[in-house]
């Protein structure tokens, strides 16, 4: 057999292997200007949703087939969750893209929110908003722990067509884990690792 012809892939813009057969999401981190000083957004979720009820995160959700892109999403999504319109959500610049291991992939922004004033909270998703000093975050030294993840095969697996079988040594996963404090909230979990990845990069500039 010849050499095939690959001119056809020099056009094709590189993805994400498998991000067909995963959860595409967006997330954006937003700030707020408040009497001159910069805070950080956060949502408490809606108590009767059916993932993650009550817990902390930043506005966004799944991309969906009409948006024309994950920044479009996490613009939709902000302007959905919080009422107001995508002339006052001004994103930035995209965050690092966070593949997990849970045939998920995140894709986060951060940027500013203007006029808070007129946020309103859809209740159908939120239960409240809160805001958090950027500068109490910066100077807290959060929580760090690592998980470790195994590899669990099914019954049926066919060890005979691996080298050593059931004894090969298969790699255990590590994820880094974080947890922020803000009164009696608890910021921890996707939300903590993109917090902390902005963070970094704030810090290093």
């Amino acid at each position: 057999m010849a050499l095939p012809d690959l001119d056809f892939l020099k056009q094709r813009k590189q993805g994400i292997l498998g991000e067909d057969q995963s959860f595409r999401s967006a997330v954006f981190m937003p700030l707020v200007e408040l009497k001159g000083e910069s805070y950080v957004l956060f949502e408490k979720r809606a108590a009767d949703l059916k993932v993650q009820p009550g817990e902390i995160c930043f506005p966004g959700g799944a991309i969906d087939r009409k948006d024309s892109s994950p920044a479009q999403a996490a613009i939709r999504e902000t302007s959905e969750e919080l009422r107001i319109i995508r002339e006052d959500i001004e994103l930035i610049a995209p965050l690092d893209i966070m593949v997990s291991p849970f045939n998920a992939i995140v894709y986060p922004f951060v940027g500013f929110i203007h006029n808070p004033q007129n946020i309103s909270c859809n209740p159908s998703e939120v239960d409240e908003i809160f805001y958090v000093p950027l500068q109490h975050l910066m100077d807290q030294d959060p929580l760090k722990y690592v998980i470790n993840l195994s590899v669990q095969m099914p019954e049926d697996y066919p060890y005979e067509l691996v080298p050593g079988g059931k004894n090969y040594p298969y790699r255990m996963g590590k994820m880094p884990q974080q947890f922020y404090f803000w009164e009696d909230r608890i910021i921890w979990g996707l939300t903590a690792r993109i917090l902390h990845h902005f963070l970094n990069l704030l810090g290093s500039k």
